[in-house]
């Protein structure tokens, strides 16, 4: 900001990328975001982590799919498309089987462009199901960018869609190994007893 010639008083929002991700680097961007809303009073404006890196394909006419790694054969995706200069969310982030995604994609009939760290992943299975036109993002849009979160985050805090830094809570979208461990081990208790 200093570098801008701006003061902190002219923030009108704090926008933040709130997931899905690593577990750790979403709970240090909330503590920061949440940090910064607290002590400048200032909202939040969540901005889904695949809706930005949908975001980085602005104006395409193409159906948009962002695929994140989730590991164990699942994505972090979402499905977008631009109506002109209007960016639309066809189906909120989850996380997906990749078969159930091409799938997906594949009954919509439509062109598609994958990005994501996913795709190095899972483009061979990509290529080998998909059933419509498909293209990759070169590597330097598989990345989310901070200008496409930013241009979002004011797209999205005009629409009024704003949290208090009380309410942020970062979007997981599954449960953590640890948690995965923690319930696999009460259910293997439970049939003991």
């Amino acid at each position: 900001m200093k570098a801008r010639g701006l003061s902190l008083d002219s923030v009108d929002a704090i926008v933040i990328s709130g997931g899905p991700g690593s577990f750790t680097g979403l709970r240090i961007g909330a503590a920061t975001a949440k940090g910064l809303g607290l002590a400048l009073d200032k909202p939040l404006v969540n901005v889904p982590t695949v809706d930005a890196l949908a975001y980085n394909l602005y104006g395409t006419e193409q159906l948009i799919c962002p695929i994140m790694d989730a590991r164990r054969q699942q994505v972090y995706t979402g499905l977008y498309t631009f109506e002109g200069d209007k960016f639309r969310v066809l189906c909120q982030e989850k996380a997906v089987g990749i078969d159930d995604i091409v799938r997906e994609v594949n009954a919509l009939k439509r062109p598609v462009i994958f990005l994501g760290d996913g795709v190095p992943v899972h483009r061979t299975f990509i290529e080998e199901n998909i059933q419509v036109e498909c293209r990759f993002a070169p590597p330097h849009l598989n990345a989310q960018r901070a200008g496409a979160l930013a241009a979002l985050g004011k797209i999205y805090f005009e629409e009024g869609r704003l949290e208090t830094p009380d309410e942020h809570v970062p979007e997981y979208l599954r449960l953590s190994q640890a948690e995965r461990e923690l319930m696999e081990r009460q259910k293997r208790e439970a049939k003991e007893q």
